[in-house]
Parts: C-alpha cells; structure tokens; sequence
C-alpha cells in the first residue's frame, strides 16, 4: 500500500475527488493548508494588504492506495490538475506498512477497500 499525499491550489480539489474515484480509490482526508514553493509564496495579485506573508492557501488530500493504482494515479493528477505554472504543488508517495478499520478489525488492504 501507498500513501499518496497531494498539495495544491484548493481550487483542484473537485479534480482530484473525480480523479480517486475514477480509480475507485474509497476514501481521502482533505485539509486546507497553507505553504510556499520555488515561487515563494508571492503572487502579487494574492496581495491584499501589503505584507509579505509569503504563504499561500493550498489543500492537503492523502489517500491510501493500492501499489498496482499508483502509477496511474500520478499520471492522471498530472494530467488532470497540472497547469505548468508555479503553485501546481507535489505530489509525495510513502510505504504504508499496515492499515486497520476500527469498526471491523480488518487489516491491510481489506481495511481500505
């Protein structure tokens, strides 16, 4: 199993839901966030009152997904959400060793499917 973290501009968060469902991925934990990349967080129409904060808001999304999934996956959210400009975000992949449901019990794979 793979966790598949995504940080992007919120506004892709629509795309990336279709994109998981497509490949019947079950489940996804969003958070909103905020962060800076190469651009360092400076878009100058994002610059409302004059400070240089340098963060700009992003959406965290990580799923957990089967190894077989994942190349596709990433093929399709670059795709799909990918614009070729600076902000785009990252995508970050890791082992997950185990998972388990908390209702049934059930590990690895059966508890996220």
């Amino acid at each position: 199993m793979k966790r598949i973290d995504v940080v992007t501009r919120p506004e892709k968060l629509v795309g990336l839901k279709e994109i998981f469902a497509t490949h019947n991925c079950q489940g996804m934990t969003v958070s909103s966030v905020m962060g800076c990349g190469r651009q360092r967080g400076y878009l100058p129409e994002m610059n409302f009152t004059g400070d240089d904060i340098n963060l700009l808001p992003k959406i965290l999304v990580f799923a957990v997904v089967e190894d077989e999934k994942v190349d596709e996956l990433l093929a399709d959210i670059a795709t799909a959400i990918g614009t070729g400009t600076n902000g785009d975000g990252k995508v970050f992949i890791t082992d997950v060793l185990d998972a388990m449901r908390i209702r049934t019990s059930e590990r690895g794979l059966d508890a996220i499917n």
